[in-house]
């Protein structure tokens, strides 16, 4: 019996060879009929003998390219038209559809082969590709993803080229970014005054230069990196003064996995991120002989590696044979460069050279972030390979919604059926540039996507510049969501969990519902609303974000909150370097609640602790010392005293007895180290006392972890330790990042979940 099928696939399907897939398994079965792209994802036309129709089906859902990901199939039966032949059709749109877009993927082992072998002819060429690796995301201006709708459209393949791009039977087969020394991109050297240098051979002569100790602007993916022998403490030292970087550590780059060994500690899931098709930056914990410059990561016990993900990283590391700097094009605080006369305009006087290349990037990227935590991998900054590919959810959006996300860290999230995309990140919305990328990414997103958005989530901060950017938008409805609801719902959203939680939100700041900043809170909630169950003691926080970025003003704090004036007759470095005239200042502005709000933020309760035993009295990056706090712990089991009360209906942690018993160790002479791993030791415990208390108020007993605060490996393995052999079923980030990376995605849902659509129908 001959029948036939209109089978549509949806998902990541298009430049990943699903369409030659498609073509080679039907001819193999002796099937007629056709396979095209469209605005639906893929959608075929498949006829012939019921068995080998069969074989088709099940082969098609099993063995998809490997870069390929199906959401659903869904077939029909329509009758034969008697095709014999099979064929690859044209793409074509379809109103109201749209197409998830691969992330980048990093080069793939027969690219690699090729790039190294002499006798091909694309040897050494920095933009070797073919369907399953190279540039996605960055390169695509609108859908379908065919060449003449990404930044490939200028180059016409050569002869060579365009038999491979039509050929189904080759790997390069509709490989948009396909293409050769003859007919492609190509890099080109530059000094500082945007001048060609003369050169025979571009990488060649970038590698000397490095040698030199200079420093080169190297053009990638999604963006511009700064890059410096990291071996060259006067380099590393020379960019960290033009990026006015004094302190936050720079990322590295590496030629494979044993090199990777030779700097930090890599277990079999550090193995798998580094050699895998998204290459993030993994945080290892730092090898005592790593031979690189102190001044790569001052003050850390890990560094981030990351592998070549790009054919001119594989060239420019396997020749060079150096240990490489690869840090974002910026000054501090700016957002990545990614356009030429940008990069020439804002790194000149950061770099000595530029290394660039005629391929026009469409959307700047920056590099994903990843460390592992109880073997698993554990997303910090989601970006370069994983954006734009969506969270499936477990149910439908009302509409499409748009989450502005955070001021730091920000990323935000649109919403289409069943699909959460999260954006790749954008950075702190503190300066022009970043809201202009922060608008140009919703921009783009709407417009690959095919959505426009129905309703806008945001933040409660009326000082978030995303939420101004909200409130301005009054076209549509718009939906405030408390900062710390969203953590929690964003990591009940990634785990698919819609039942009641006891979120445990710890973070530095978020804005409370009573006006104070909120950060260490304990919520007993679901999707849709929250009851704000316990939280750590407020505390005055002196100058506000001052306080942020001067962590001794909060170990004054609690040292005053605990002693009084009393604390000037204790024997310590920190009392004895206090500046008191500083301080009766700051006294009067608490005492007069000038520019002093209250605060519960567990973050600032890990600075003061910092401050107080000498690890970080001054931040100089975000979260500087809470990681520095982190990384001094040493071994030690001890709990301190920590003790609560109730207020108003509420569980209130107080803080003095942990203040205290810090005190008595440093008197004693206890190093920071043991002081730091009881000081972890406490919060954990303090945790998992809350959470116990609140299931039996409850019966809950799922627990959610999110916040920044779990960003720290050692909290978070002993929280979880903790939990879970006290019966708790635990959730935790994988996928979002536990800090305001992933606030975007709590937003969206929660927005969902009060949306009334009578006020969308109206």
């Amino acid at each position: 019996m001959r029948l036939a099928k209109v089978i549509t696939i949806t998902g990541i399907v298009q430049g990943v060879g699903f369409r030659p897939f498609v073509y080679n398994l039907a001819r193999e079965q002796g099937l007629g009929g056709w396979v095209r792209n469209d605005t639906a994802g893929v959608t075929l036309w498949v006829e012939g003998p019921s068995p080998a129709l069969a074989v088709f089906e099940r082969t098609l859902a099993t063995g998809a390219p490997v870069q390929a990901v199906v959401f659903e199939i869904a077939a029909r039966a329509v009758e034969p038209r008697g095709l014999e032949e099979f064929e690859i059709r044209k793409s074509a749109e379809q109103a109201d559809q749209f197409v998830p877009i691969s992330p980048e993927v990093a080069t793939c082992a027969d690219c690699v082969r090729e790039l190294f072998d002499p006798a091909d002819r694309r040897y050494r060429y920095s933009f070797i590709n073919c369907t399953n690796c190279g540039p996605r995301f960055t390169i695509v201006e609108d859908i379908p993803y065919d060449r003449p709708l990404t930044t490939m459209a200028p180059f016409a393949m050569c002869a060579q080229c365009r038999a491979e791009y039509d050929d189904p039977g080759n790997r390069r087969f509709h490989a948009q970014p396909n293409a050769c020394p003859v007919c492609g991109p190509r890099l080109e050297l530059l000094d500082q005054s945007g001048n060609p240098v003369p050169c025979a051979d571009v990488v060649g002569a970038v590698i000397e230069r490095l040698r030199q100790g200079r420093i080169v602007a190297i053009k990638g993916l999604g963006g511009y990196h700064l890059a410096c022998d990291a071996q060259n403490d006067k380099a590393v030292k020379t960019l960290r003064a033009r990026k006015f970087r004094e302190h936050k550590p720079f990322a590295l780059m590496v030629a494979d996995v044993q090199a990777a060994r030779a700097l930090g500690d890599v277990d079999p899931a550090g193995e798998a991120l580094l050699s895998g098709t998204v290459r993030p930056i993994v945080l290892l914990r730092r090898r005592p002989d790593a031979p690189v410059s102190e001044a790569v990561a001052p003050g850390q016990m890990d560094l981030g590696v990351m592998l070549p993900y790009t054919p001119l990283h594989h060239v420019l590391l396997a020749e060079a044979g150096m240990i490489l700097v690869m840090t974002s094009g910026n000054i501090s605080d700016e957002p990545i460069a990614f356009r030429d006369d940008e990069a020439l305009r804002r790194l000149n006087g950061l770099a000595d050279y530029f290394l660039v290349h005629d391929r026009r990037i469409h959307i700047r990227t920056d590099d994903s972030v990843v460390r592992v935590v109880a073997d698993k991998p554990l997303v910090l900054r989601r970006s370069r390979g994983y954006a734009p590919h969506p969270l499936i959810l477990p149910f439908e959006f009302k509409a499409p919604i748009l989450a502005c996300g955070a001021e730091l860290k920000n990323t935000f999230c649109l919403t289409r059926k069943r699909f959460a995309f999260l954006s790749h990140h954008i950075g702190d919305l503190e300066n022009l540039e970043t809201i202009e990328a922060f608008e140009q990414g919703i921009a783009h997103f709407q417009r690959i996507f095919n959505t426009t958005p129905a309703c806008l989530a945001h933040d409660h901060h009326p000082e978030y510049l995303a939420t101004k950017y909200a409130l301005a938008r009054d076209d549509i409805p718009r939906i405030g969501v408390q900062h710390h609801h969203a953590h929690i719902v964003g990591c009940m959203g990634e785990n698919n969990v819609t039942a009641p939680v006891i979120g445990v939100a710890f973070d530095g700041t978020g804005y409370g519902d009573d006006g104070h900043i909120w950060g260490g809170e304990f919520l007993v909630c679901d999707d849709r609303d929250y009851r704000r169950a316990a939280h750590l003691q407020y505390v005055p926080l002196p100058g506000g974000a001052k306080a942020i970025k001067e962590p001794w003003r909060m170990a004054a704090v609690y040292l005053h909150k605990v002693f009084g004036d009393g604390m000037w007759d204790l024997p310590l470095a920190f009392v004895r370097d206090l500046d008191r005239a500083r301080w009766r200042l700051i006294a009067r502005m608490i005492q007069q609640q000038v520019n002093t709000p209250q605060t519960s933020s567990a973050g600032r309760l890990f600075d003061a602790v910092s401050a107080l035993t000498g690890i970080c009295r001054e931040a100089f990056y975000e979260g500087q010392a809470a990681v520095e706090l982190e990384m001094a712990a040493g071994d030690d089991d001890r709990v301190y005293e920590f003790d609560s009360r109730s207020e108003a209906g509420k569980t209130v942690v107080l803080p003095d007895a942990v203040i205290e018993g810090i005190v008595a160790d440093l008197i004693e002479g206890e190093s920071r180290g043991v002081i730091a791993a009881r000081f972890h030791n406490t919060v954990a415990a303090l945790i998992a006392s809350q959470c116990d208390q609140l299931r039996r108020e409850t019966g809950i007993t799922t627990v959610a972890l999110s916040g920044g605060c779990f960003q720290n490996m050692r909290l978070t393995r002993r929280v979880l330790a903790l939990l879970t052999a006290n019966g708790f079923s635990v959730l935790t980030h994988r996928h979002v990042p536990p800090n305001d990376g992933g606030l975007s995605l709590g937003q969206a849902i929660v927005a969902n979940r009060r949306l009334d659509t009578s006020i969308l129908n109206s």
